[in-house]
């Protein structure tokens, strides 16, 4: 049965009209947005500003009290985390979400494991099987291959986040949902992070929140403010930074 309305849609994601109450607390109000296919979009906002909401009611993590998110044309709103997860949406958290006392190589060989037939099987892999090459792939394109056989608890922080983009990556993901992969991380570090996402396949778009401007605005095709649970500018990112309103709220004297 199709459930979207939208069959054809340009769009990899739609809101249409999305909003999330906590009792009388209102943390989303009327979110609508639409989001091309292979599109880079950055989420800005203070603290409470509904960001990571925002996240969880396209997720399913918290589902919209209203409104609607579409999904390739597909209405997913009431569908849970595991059926918009096999539809190709993928996500990172704020805190860290990793297999401490495994490997990189174990890590990776689980996130893809996870999304193939047959992952529940307790057999050892075969020689040459192809989630073990694979995940050799995702620690090369995340810079870590020669880490591979590090515990993710020997790994710097930096380290950790890299290889959070690469769990996300298995399993041929459509959208990522990046939630502020750069914080706590070295200039060093930010860097090798952007070449990351810069490096990104065309085809798969992702929304990254942010708090770290000069990585959000690099990275990104288009701005999204968002302001005490609602929409409050959209623009490119040369446009978002020199918005005095925007510089006055968020961005600070220094990126006028």
């Amino acid at each position: 049965m199709n459930r979207g309305l939208s069959v054809g849609s340009p769009f990899a994601l739609e809101l249409i009209g999305v909003g999330r109450t906590f009792g009388s607390l209102v943390a989303l109000d009327n979110i609508s947005l639409s989001i091309r296919s292979g599109e880079r979009r950055a989420v800005l906002g203070a603290n409470g500003a509904g960001k990571t909401t925002l996240f969880n009611a396209i997720t399913g993590d918290f589902p919209p009290t209203d409104g609607r998110v579409i999904l390739f044309g597909e209405d997913v709103t009431r569908l849970p985390v595991h059926d918009r997860i096999r539809r190709g949406l993928r996500r990172t958290y704020q805190k860290s979400l990793l297999f401490g006392g495994l490997s990189v190589k174990d890590n990776l060989y689980l996130a893809i494991r996870g999304t193939m037939d047959g992952r529940f099987s307790m057999m050892r892999p075969a020689l040459g099987d192809i989630a073990t090459s694979q995940a050799r792939e995702l620690a090369r394109f995340v810079h870590l291959d020669d880490r591979i056989e590090t515990e993710v608890g020997d790994l710097s922080h930096g380290q950790q986040r890299q290889l959070e983009i690469g769990m996300v990556m298995a399993g041929a993901p459509r959208v990522l949902l990046l939630d502020e992969p750069a914080a706590g991380l070295s200039p060093g570090e930010r860097s090798q992070l952007v070449e990351i996402l810069e490096g990104l396949p065309s085809h798969i778009t992702f929304v990254i929140i942010e708090h770290d401007l000069d990585v959000a605005l690099k990275v990104s095709d288009k701005v999204t403010v968002l302001n005490n649970g609602s929409l409050f500018r959209e623009g490119s990112p040369k446009d978002i930074q020199n918005d005095p309103a925007v510089q006055a709220i968020y961005l600070g004297e220094e990126h006028s």
